[in-house]
């Protein structure tokens, strides 16, 4: 399955457990920088957790402006407006503060102060010629991978379409995940989310690019998302879930960073783009059909998921082990009250076909296991609404 020849990308420092937040200033002034533009959402904003931050690197000497317009799903508009304010401030480096629409909006805004031009121009696969400027990913979610990852995925407004950004140059310097900053995340985020870094993990693992490495970090994720992913829903204040969780997230994140996806998250940036669903519920609706649909290209390895995911599959066959496993995806989604389809969001019938159209061109579907053709697509998305 492995490639005769592989890479493997991650941030060069990855901090995590509790209080690691503290040294972002000291580490953000060992990168050089002067001034940050600190790029977070408005909630966080609003409850003050930007301006902690923003002490906290003011003490190690280095100015900030904060920029808190990072919106769900990120706009090739809203990477403007943030390109904009990172010119008019004169700044020589990014902290993103969030989950993964923070992180894809600094990345994004990292990515053209450093190349030139609109975001457009690097969609696809390292595109860019210059390393974007230095960045911190502070994660706020224990889902999105994003702190540690070389994709940044912006909607293109025009076209109603996510582009896939999947670019060297756009690996944070550093990643923290501090626990501490998860506590308050409401239960159906820490679901959505949790589910999103559960999704990534498995993609990984069937993923055609995997390798030993990848294979590592993914099995590991999967055995942790169902342990400790229920304890952080029914109870946000567990600090150990919650440590567990930004370990899942992380060894997830590093595994499809470097193994990439598959037709999960091919479809879901599409609902995510025309009707801008979340994305970690996107890929939860979305993950037993499609596991479904690969199973015949790797029922062994799903058969080794079901075991991972703490299935007893003794005297079982194969086949019967995998849809064993395929099933306690769904039951940890039903138990975690994740919507039952996409017709419970909005979404309608008649877009089936251009939502099917747009996933076959995304960069995550070159790396599914089972080569679908459109009409299989179209009926994946069927079966999920």
């Amino acid at each position: 399955m492995a490639n005769k020849q592989s890479e493997f990308h991650m941030p060069a420092v990855n901090l995590l457990g509790q209080g690691s937040v503290n040294e972002t200033g000291a580490r953000l002034a060992g990168l050089g920088a002067k001034k940050t533009l600190l790029v977070t959402d408005a909630g966080l904003h609003g409850l003050g957790i930007s301006e902690n931050i923003a002490k906290i690197i003011r003490e190690a000497g280095v100015e900030v402006s904060i920029f808190p317009k990072a919106e769900p799903n990120p706009t090739d508009k809203n990477v403007a407006e943030g390109l904009e304010a990172y010119h008019a401030e004169n700044c020589d480096s990014i902290v993103t503060l969030g989950g993964g629409s923070s992180h894809d909006a600094g990345k994004a805004i990292a990515l053209v102060a450093a190349n030139g031009g609109k975001i457009h121009d690097y969609e696809g696969i390292d595109v860019s010629k210059n390393p974007m400027v230095p960045l911190i990913a502070i994660n706020t979610t224990a889902g999105t991978g994003s702190e540690v990852t070389k994709f940044t995925i912006i909607t293109d407004s025009e076209r109603k379409v996510k582009m896939a950004i999947v670019d060297k140059h756009v690996t944070p310097a550093l990643s923290i995940n501090d626990p501490e900053l998860m506590a308050g995340m409401p239960p159906a985020l820490t679901a959505a989310t949790g589910l999103d870094a559960l999704t990534h993990a498995i993609e990984a693992y069937v993923s055609t690019a995997a390798t030993p490495i990848t294979d590592a970090l993914a099995i590991q994720a999967i055995k942790i998302v169902p342990k400790y992913l229920p304890r952080a829903v029914a109870n946000g204040a567990d600090m150990e879930a919650r440590e567990q969780m930004v370990y899942a997230q992380s060894l997830a994140g590093m595994a499809f960073n470097n193994a990439s996806l598959g037709y999960v998250h091919a479809i879901a940036h599409q609902f995510g783009g025309f009707y801008n669903f979340p994305h970690g519920v996107c890929n939860a609706i979305l993950l037993p059909y499609v596991c479904k649909f690969n199973l015949i290209s790797r029922v062994e390895r799903y058969a080794e998921i079901a075991a991972y995911l703490g299935e007893n599959v003794d005297g079982l066959s194969t086949r019967e082990a995998a849809e064993k496993g395929i099933e306690a995806i769904e039951r940890l989604a039903n138990d975690l009250n994740i919507p039952k389809g996409f017709e419970e969001l909005g979404a309608k019938e008649e877009d089936i076909p251009t939502l099917a159209e747009n996933a076959m061109k995304d960069a995550c579907a070159l790396t599914n296991p089972r080569k679908a053709k459109l009409e299989e697509i179209i009926q994946i998305i069927k079966n999920a609404m």
